[in-house]
């Protein structure tokens, strides 16, 4: 996917050239065959491996069997690095929504299958977000998440803020999935075992007195047993799209 650079606009990072295939540093020295796809896909390998953690420039050149300063010829530096990692992890987007889906089956649709990306590859989730997406992914992501609101009457700028409130959403509960399953598994516990432990810690602690609203849900067997991630993003979802859909109809009335 190319665009056409512009140059009667401000200047077009490295990083953003390189994604949309407007610039590749021309091959020099003993590893011409060294490009910049080439790159980013062994850095995704070695996030998908080891975590975001083990990234750098060093370990990627190792991974392609080449000097550590031959990438810089191509990738300027990490950060140019990260940014087309992310585009490249997060891939192509789920298409535009089936004719016969309406505008809330086609969110809820987009929406699971961010969570589904980010959950098979949370190093996503630590990659600091830096701006609005830019890269060519992320904004094949974005147009068909507002073409899921096509047909609506909500104006423009409301389905970007539509879009973002659900992306937050997404990226919340993924990180929270996340961060409890490193938690269970540095304590050494399985996953389905911490809500009851902790209800079981809670309930030793509280005053009943002091508080009642929270004993109310222990005393309903609430934390008794794990919940199940799906079911929790699906209310969550839900509610949010209650509130959106709440607008739609303002809007068409």
């Amino acid at each position: 996917m190319a665009a056409k650079n512009d140059d009667s606009g401000p200047a077009i990072p490295p990083a953003i050239e390189s994604a949309w295939g407007l610039r590749e540093r021309p091959p020099k020295g003993p590893r011409p065959g060294l490009t910049v796809p080439g790159i980013v896909d062994a850095a995704v390998r070695v996030a998908d491996a080891d975590g975001l953690t083990a990234v750098s420039m060093s370990r990627v050149a190792k991974e392609l069997g080449a000097a550590t300063m031959a990438l810089y010829r191509h990738v300027g530096s990490k950060d140019e690095l990260l940014m087309l990692m992310v585009d490249a992890g997060y891939g192509p987007s789920p298409g535009p929504p089936p004719p016969q889906d309406d505008w809330r089956a086609g969110v809820t649709r987009w929406a699971w299958a961010e969570r589904e990306v980010l959950r098979r590859r949370s190093w996503l989730l630590h990659v600091p977000i830096t701006g609005p997406p830019i890269t060519p992914q992320q904004l094949g992501w974005l147009e068909d998440g507002l073409r899921c609101l096509d047909g609506t009457a909500l104006a423009e700028g409301e389905k970007m803020s539509v879009l973002l409130l659900i992306t937050g959403y997404v990226r919340n509960e993924a990180t929270l999935t996340s961060q409890i399953a490193e938690g269970s598994r540095a304590a050494g516990v399985e996953p389905s075992e911490m809500m009851p432990a902790y209800g079981r810690t809670v309930a030793r602690l509280i005053d009943p007195a002091r508080f009642p609203a929270l004993h109310r849900v222990l005393a309903a067997g609430v934390l008794n047993q794990d919940d199940d991630p799906d079911d929790e993003f699906t209310f969550g979802l839900d509610r949010i799209l209650d509130g959106v859909e709440a607008l739609v109809r303002r809007r068409a009335a």
